[in-house]
Parts: structure tokens; sequence; C-alpha cells
């Protein structure tokens, strides 16, 4: 038996083997470098790969001309139009993430090693109890939580790899790579450790389950097609040469693990609590860039494996949009905490984006795309100036009575809070406006004009919360003890200001965003 070796096309898969390589390097530096030289070197070498991968994403882009895309590593991973668009907006959501990771706001106490000021979002002693000994000792060195560069890098390079993958096998391993690292990030929380903590576990056991769905999913393909490969499944499925109902049965346990990592009802039940208990600057990444990418994978799945299972998957999918839509829209209403208002509102916005999936043509492509970018910029912004408001003990104040009349103590940060708002509520001229009514135009287009209307209503609901706030913020009496706005670093300041401009730009001129997505919607088949 003659063993031949692996084919790897480096140009192709370049972007994720930068992403990963930056990372691999982010772990030897913490394990060789002494730790005062840490935090400089990892920023500056995450930064530098990051504008690599995108530089090189772009580059591939360009070359690929008119083709429609090219296979790589022996058929598990596809470069088309859809994935570099996707590794591109991940990529450009990934250094916003960065540079929330970065910020630095919390002076160092005498004798802190190198004098150097702690990461304000993080621990300084992930592995200890919260509150002994050991905790207290590391806060009073200065000791700064490097490791959380080369663990969002690993997740980077997860989700590039996500929706590239061209198997169920792929697909599996990017899921894993993404997620693991998350699960540690949540629980590294500086203020707030248990909740941290549970935020946590609870994200890792859910994930766990979902995994294991997900796996089986893909056990039960197998068994269908006898191919991992998922156009070699779209091929046994138009052939009719296996059991339809072994078929059925794998897309739903598959679609389980998908939609737990989009948070859409009823796997959203983790949302919530996970992104009000991690940091708030990885909750700003990871509840943009893992939608973006388990979107990237949805899309894949069904407009390159199972369109011929259209009229099984499309229903099923109906009854989740609506779900989602409804639910999360109503239980927006009832929160009383603004990080938790703002997770049922992504929640929400998953079942805007689904109208594009379940549109079953081009448009839907193209205009879920473009809802990917906006909605990306839009909540990372978001939880940026979330994480910029204090009380006195210099937590951050996210209970929502407690932002009354902030917008006049503080009117360019809740101006700015205002903006997002507004594009989350889909109000004209903001991002928001152009994302919903393209995914609505392409999914009433195909068929979806009940789903429409739903999504229509829901969106006319869902605006009194956002309202509600703005109104709280300008229109209210402040509290006694009112929180404050700390100044932030050059870090934060950028990521609030690019994210602000792309949320005006894009619904005041959408079209170039709208161009490319148009020319990004079509799958290597």
């Amino acid at each position: 038996m003659t063993l031949s070796p692996p084919v790897v096309e480096y140009d192709l898969v370049s972007p994720m083997l930068i992403v990963f390589g930056v990372a691999v390097a982010g772990v030897l530096i913490e394990a060789l470098l002494p730790r005062h030289r840490r935090y400089a070197i990892q920023l500056t070498l995450s930064l530098g790969g990051l504008a690599a991968a995108l530089v090189a994403v772009v580059l591939l882009a360009r070359d690929m001309g008119g083709a429609v895309g090219r296979s790589a590593v022996m058929g598990a991973v596809v470069i088309d139009a859809p994935a570099l668009f996707l590794q591109g907006t991940i990529l450009l959501v990934g250094v916003l993430g960065i540079l929330l990771i970065a910020e630095r706001r919390v002076p160092a106490l005498a004798g802190a090693e190198g004098g150097h000021r702690g990461l304000d979002g993080f621990t300084p002693q992930a592995s200890a109890v919260p509150g002994d000994v050991a905790e207290r000792l590391a806060t009073k060195a200065g000791v700064i939580q490097t490791e959380v560069f080369p663990l969002t890098m690993f997740a980077i390079g997860g989700m590039l790899l996500f929706p590239a993958s061209d198997d169920l096998l792929s697909l599996f391993v990017a899921l894993e790579v993404l997620s693991l690292p998350l699960y540690l990030l949540c629980g590294l929380a500086r203020r707030r450790r248990l909740m941290s903590q549970e935020a946590a576990l609870k994200y890792f056991l859910l994930g766990a389950f979902s995994s294991a769905f997900f796996i089986y999913g893909v056990a039960m393909l197998y068994g269908y097609a006898g191919t991992l490969d998922l156009r070699g499944i779209a091929s046994v499925i138009e052939a009719g040469s296996g059991k339809t109902s072994l078929a059925l049965i794998g897309i739903a346990l598959l679609l389980v693990g998908v939609l737990f990592k989009i948070g859409a009802v009823p796997f959203h039940s983790w949302v919530p609590d996970v992104y009000q208990g991690a940091p708030t600057a990885i909750t700003a990444f990871m509840a943009a860039a893992t939608k973006i990418a388990a979107f990237g994978v949805m899309l894949r799945i069904f407009y390159v494996a199972f369109p011929a299972l259209h009229d099984y998957w499309r229903p099923a999918l109906w009854a989740v949009a609506i779900l989602t839509m409804v639910i999360a829209t109503v239980a927006a209403i009832t929160q009383a905490d603004v990080k938790r208002m703002l997770a049922y509102s992504a929640v929400s916005h998953t079942g805007f984006i689904l109208t594009g999936v379940i549109a079953g043509n081009q448009a839907g492509v193209s205009s879920t795309l473009f809802y990917l970018v906006a909605y990306g910029f839009n909540t990372v912004g978001a939880f940026a100036v979330v994480g910029l408001v204090r009380n006195s003990a210099d937590e951050e104040d996210t209970a929502m009575a407690r932002w009354a009349g902030l917008g006049r103590r503080h009117p360019v940060v809740a101006v700015v809070f205002s903006l997002f708002l507004l594009a989350f509520a889909g109000i004209p001229l903001t991002s928001g406006f152009v994302s919903k009514f393209a995914v609505f135009k392409a999914a009433a287009e195909g068929g979806a004009m009940p789903l429409v209307i739903v999504g229509v209503i829901a969106s006319a609901v869902a605006a009194y919360f956002y309202v509600r706030v703005i109104v709280l913020m300008f229109f209210t009496e402040p509290p006694e003890d009112p929180p404050t706005v700390v100044v932030p670093s050059m870090l934060s300041t950028a990521v609030v200001t690019v994210t602000a401009a792309v949320t005006f730009a894009l619904g005041a001129l959408p079209q170039p965003l709208l161009d490319l997505a148009n020319n990004a919607d079509q799958f290597l088949s």
C-alpha cells in the first residue's frame, strides 16, 4: 500500500496560516519572554498578523478574477467569493476586537512590574479563586493577562476556516478551534468574577452539548451519502440514491450545532448570561465575529450541500426565524440591564438574518453578507461604548436605570450610542435600515412574504426598547450617584470612531458594499 503525502495549496490558505502562525508565536512569547515585555509584543504581533492576513485575502480575491473558486487541501477547504468576503469581514472585526481587548486604563500600583498598567477588562490571575490572596497579590503586582491575545488569534483562525470548510469534518474541527478559546476568554473578567466564571461554564457545557449534536449529524450524513464532502452529499441527494429520512435527521442534528452558535431560539438561553458575564471586549468580539462565521457556514451548508432538500429544511427555518424574532423582541423589552438588552437584541437580529438565508436565492446570499458586515461593526461599537460607563467603584455600570441623564453629562458618548441603537432598530440613514430592507426584499422575492411581515412587525416593536434607552439618556433625570464615562485610550477611541463612521456610511452610501456583496454571492458548487 502506497501512501501519498497530502497536497496543501499554501497560497490559498495563507490567511488562515498567518493567523494560526501568529497564535502559535503568541504562545511561545508567553512561555519564553519576561512578563513585562509581553504586552507590547503581543499587541503588535496580533495586529500585524491580522493586517497581513487581510492583505492575503485581498490578493486572493484579486487573483481569483472571474473564477468561481478553487478547492484546497485535498478538498477540505474551498476558497470562493463568499468565503473571502466572510474572511475579510472576520479579520476587520478581529482588528477591532484586539484593539478593545488591548485597552488599558487601570493604573499600576507601587512596585508594579515594569510600571505597566493592567488590562482593564481582564483578571490578573485567572486560575485564582475570586477574591483570594493570590488574586490580590497579582493585582498589586500589576500582572497583565496577555494570554488573551493568542487565545483570540486561535479563535479568529477557527472562524476563518469555518465558512471556508468544504467537508463536514473540517467544519467540526473549525467549530472546536473557534469555540474552545472563547470558553476560556469568557471567564477572565476583572470584575464580577463569579458571574464571569458562571458564564464561561454555561457556555462550555451548552457548547459541548451542541457540538455533540453536530458530530452526530455528521455521522448520520456520512451514513447516508458515504462521503463528508458537501458537494458529494449534494450529488447523492440529487441522484436520490440514499434514504432521505436519514439525511433529514442528519440535517436536523447538524442544524442544532449551527443554531446554537448563532444564538437562535430555542438554542439561545446562553446568550444573555454569557454576554453579560464575559469581559465586555470579549462580548463585543464574540457577538460579532462568531455570528459572521456561523452564518457563513449556514449559507454554505444549505446552498451547496442541501439545495435539493429545500422543501424540507425551509419550513423548519421559517419556524426558527419567527420564534427567534418574536421571543427575543418580547424578552428584550423586559430587560433592566443594558448588556442583557443588547444580548436579546443580538438574538432578534439572528431571526432577521435568517430571513436572508431562507430566501433561497442569490439575493438572499448577498443581502445576508451585507447584513453581517453592518451588524458586526454596529455590535462592536455598541459594546465598546457600554464598557466606558462606570460607577464609583470603577465597575461597568450596566443597570439601565443608572443611565438616566447620561446624555446631559456626556453628550458625545450618548449620541454615539444612540446611533448604534437606531441602527439596530433599522432607522433610515443607518446601516441597519439598508440591511433589513435587503434581507426582507430577498425573502419576498423568494416567496417568504409572510415571514417578511413578521419581521417588519418585530422590527417595529423592537424600536420601542431601543428608543426607550435614548429617552432615558436624554430626557430623564439622573440618579443621585450617576455613573461616569472613563476617558478611553486611543485604542477604544479608534474602535468607537470607526464603527460609528461605518454605521452611518453604510446607511448613507451603501452601494459600494452592496456591489461587493452582489459579486460574492456565488458558491463553488
